[in-house]
């Protein structure tokens, strides 16, 4: 059994360690088609510049708290993810986030005041290993291979997209955008009070058709305000979503009235 995550790390990683030729010199990696870590989670951080692409499959949300990032809802309720079987396995074609295709790698700080980044990975995963059969990780001199070096140019993308998405949050937050969610959703049999979902923040409309037209230009001009579209646009999935779960018998159960939607910060 998995053991649970350690304080202050990400979600899906429970444990980080610095991948290294001395200790992993032997080591391969192999390719998986199914993702159980992922099974559970109903929501997964985003960058910005998946906003366009994440639109199509999932509601785009902000977390709440003092410090709200994006999130993509794969479910709307704890533990509920309509695109994944319990194995990992994916129910469809959905975009699969950059965070999920990320793990089980990581750029951390290794030394306090450091500005390094260092590849890690979590070690609790079973992806890497002193396999037989899979992609090694470092060469006979103990140099990174090319697989290697691909890994370690998605996480710093990752890094950068992370940056932007940051800037992103901080003009919202600036202009006071954001407000608390709320969405309600009728029952299917259309008995009893609708299902409300809270703890997510989303795009004020009103206080942006308030917006000046100078500040609307510039964020049309840098491609803020069609990422807050996109945002919008795709909360339409929230019922999309709810549906998807009764099919698949990952619904709430009744009776329910205060579910909350997004409990990741």
């Amino acid at each position: 059994m998995a053991s649970a995550p350690k304080q202050g790390l990400p979600i899906l990683y429970k444990d980080l360690a610095p991948l290294n030729s001395k200790e992993h010199g032997s080591w391969k990696s192999k390719s998986v088609d199914k993702a159980p870590w992922v099974a559970k989670q109903h929501a997964i951080p985003l960058t910005v510049e998946e906003f366009p692409q994440a639109q199509r499959s999932f509601p785009i949300v902000f977390s709440a708290g003092d410090n709200p990032v994006p999130l993509a809802l794969m479910g709307l309720n704890e533990g509920a993810n309509v695109f994944f079987e319990e194995d990992g396995s994916p129910i469809g074609t959905p975009y699969i986030p950059a965070y999920v295709r990320r793990y089980p790698f990581l750029l951390a700080k290794l030394q306090q005041g450091s500005e390094d980044l260092s590849l890690c990975f979590d070690p609790s995963s079973d992806m890497l290993g002193d396999f037989k059969e899979g992609r090694e990780i470092f060469d006979k001199d103990g140099k990174p291979t090319q697989h290697t070096q691909e890994l370690l140019a998605f996480c710093q993308k990752f890094e950068e997209a992370g940056m932007k998405t940051n800037t992103f949050m901080e003009e919202l937050t600036k202009a006071e955008l954001l407000m608390d969610g709320e969405v309600a959703i009728n029952r299917q049999d259309g008995q009893g009070q609708p299902f409300i979902y809270r703890g997510f923040k989303m795009v004020n409309q009103d206080k942006l058709r308030e917006m000046r037209g100078d500040q609307l230009r510039k964020w049309n001009e840098n491609g803020m305000l069609p990422l807050i579209f996109a945002h919008l646009f795709s909360l339409d999935l929230m019922r999309v979503i709810f549906a998807q779960q009764s099919e698949q018998g990952k619904g709430p159960s009744i009776p329910a009235n205060a579910a909350e939607a997004a409990p990741v910060n």
